[in-house]
């Protein structure tokens, strides 16, 4: 039976009146198992007035406050963790334990944001001038939005959020069209939690709402992540409109494995970052740099190994490693990458086109692909590919393995496998990348710290969550203040100074 979905607005969930809807599948089976409503323009214009109101009886609230419904919210989460996790895989096809995952570093970010009182803190300087004192506030933008992947639909919009929330603004959330069942269940229990009505709102969509979205002028602040050139038209459409923006694309991460690493370690690090969730994570590794021929060689032939016994089934199987692709036209792309990859010469070590799952035949499966001797000249070294294909470029030296890594137009994340801290020391502070793993294979920071890629990987000064995501969603305000004595002193004609 098809479900039918809607859009979540003013704290409940309202039924598209467009007239233009989106399939939803479930990328085991094939099957449509779901139909999305597009959101009209006057639709999204719809949600902004109504977060507008929203949002002024939630940024009167304490803040401390705010951060108690917050951590009320995370509570609810983990009491409907299986729920979720099972809903998000039937609708992404990652498994049932990584779909947890997705969700857990998600609410991390919210319990982070529940501290939101300190981070919000502005300053004071007492008698700046002769009886004058300064202060500074941070206060909320208003209303901001989040436009989100579908590889992560629980660990985005929670990240895009939960900051943003607890900063006192509302929130629109515009979901990708091909997994947003999670989103929609997650503003159920953000307004259970104790939300205000209209302050959490999930408007589904393609380009017609993105568009709405940035021309408004009620809504003061964008956060995206998908690819590179959709993030580019939206910093740059969003920066038109006189709004904040910050935007994530796509990535090539590199991991460099040197001749004195543990290759058991590093193999079994790369078949997990590499074919993890299908390869569909902004931070897979996606190139294997081995340096010296003697540890490609090595390498190559430990990765052969494991690549023949990894499982690539239905998602609830709790034996498989990875599940499908999220849909029929990545798996033609992905395929389509393969075999450009065939074209140009590099060695085709394991081919994961044309896997079959008993039982589903019309799952969009592709399995783990290993390339062997890439040049940096092949278009699937250049491209982001986004599926199980892990391709290995050797390299001579440290030197070309620094300089691969640096000189990619992608600078999202980066990794190093060695036992010696000098080359991990130098490595981490000369590689152009954003987020470097030192025997990390997926260096995704932890909540408290920021998360962002250089430059074709991330658009705008600030990063997601750490602090970067409170001086994002504020705005600060500094006062001068000084009160009578008494003494008049005339007029003064000169700019004020601290002297």
């Amino acid at each position: 039976m098809v479900r039918e979905l809607s859009h979540y607005v003013d704290g409940q969930r309202i039924d598209g009146t467009s007239g233009r809807f989106s399939d939803v599948y479930d990328p085991c089976t094939g099957e449509v198992q779901a139909r999305l409503p597009l959101a009209s323009a006057d639709e999204v214009r719809d949600a902004v007035a109504n977060a507008e109101k929203g949002q002024l009886e939630w940024a009167a609230m304490n803040p401390q406050r705010r951060g108690r419904i917050l951590l009320k919210f995370v509570d609810l989460v983990n009491q409907n963790m299986d729920e979720l996790a099972k809903l998000l895989s039937s609708e992404h096809g990652k498994t049932f334990a990584d779909a947890k995952g997705d969700i857990q570093r998600g609410i991390e970010v919210v319990e982070f944001s529940a501290g939101a009182p300190h981070l919000l803190k502005g300053e004071f300087s007492d008698n700046a001038g002769q009886g004058i004192d300064v202060h500074s506030l941070r206060q909320p933008l208003g209303v901001v939005a989040g436009i989100t992947p579908f590889n992560f639909p629980a660990m985005i919009p929670l990240w895009k959020s939960g900051p943003a929330l607890a900063a006192g603004n509302a929130f629109i959330l515009k979901p990708s069209e091909r997994d947003p069942s999670v989103p929609l269940r997650l503003a159920e229990l953000y307004s259970e939690a104790g939300v205000p009505n209209g302050v959490f709102n999930v408007i589904n969509g393609d380009k017609e709402a993105v568009d709405a979205l940035l021309e408004d002028p009620r809504v003061k602040a964008i956060g995206f992540v998908g690819s590179t050139p959709i993030a580019q038209y939206i910093y740059a459409t969003a920066a038109a409109h006189g709004k904040r923006a910050q935007c994530f694309g796509g990535a090539k991460n590199h991991m460099v494995i040197m001749p004195d690493a543990d290759l058991d370690m590093a193999a079994d690090a790369l078949i997990g970052a590499g074919y993890g969730s299908a390869g569909e994570r902004c931070m897979a590794i996606s190139v294997a740099v081995p340096v010296g021929q003697e540890t490609a060689d090595a390498l190559v032939d430990k990765l052969t190994e494991r690549v023949k016994h990894l499982k690539v089934g239905h998602s609830l199987d709790k034996d498989s490693d990875f599940g499908p692709v999220v849909a029929a036209s990545a798996k033609e792309r992905i395929e389509g990458y393969i075999q450009s990859g065939v074209d140009e010469g590099a060695t085709l070590v394991t081919d994961g086109r044309g896997l079959t799952v008993d039982g589903y035949d019309g799952g969009f499966w592709v399995g783990p692909t290993l390339f062997d001797n890439v040049t940096k000249d092949m278009k699937i070294y250049k491209e982001e590919i986004f599926g199980p294909v892990l391709s290995v470029l050797r390299a001579a030296d440290y030197d070309e393995a620094l300089r691969l890594c640096s000189e990619h137009e992608f600078g999202n994340g980066v990794a190093i496998f060695t036992r010696d801290g000098d080359s991990a020391r130098d490595f981490a502070s000369r590689v152009e990348v954003g987020m470097v793993g030192i025997n990390v294979p997926i260096p995704v920071p932890i909540a408290y710290y920021t998360f962002g890629g250089w430059k074709a990987s991330g658009f705008g000064d600030l990063n997601q969550h750490g602090a970067d995501a409170f001086r994002f969603y504020t705005k600060t305000k500094t006062v001068t203040s000084r009160w009578p004595s008494g003494i008049r002193q005339g007029a003064s004609f000169i700019m004020p100074a601290g002297s």
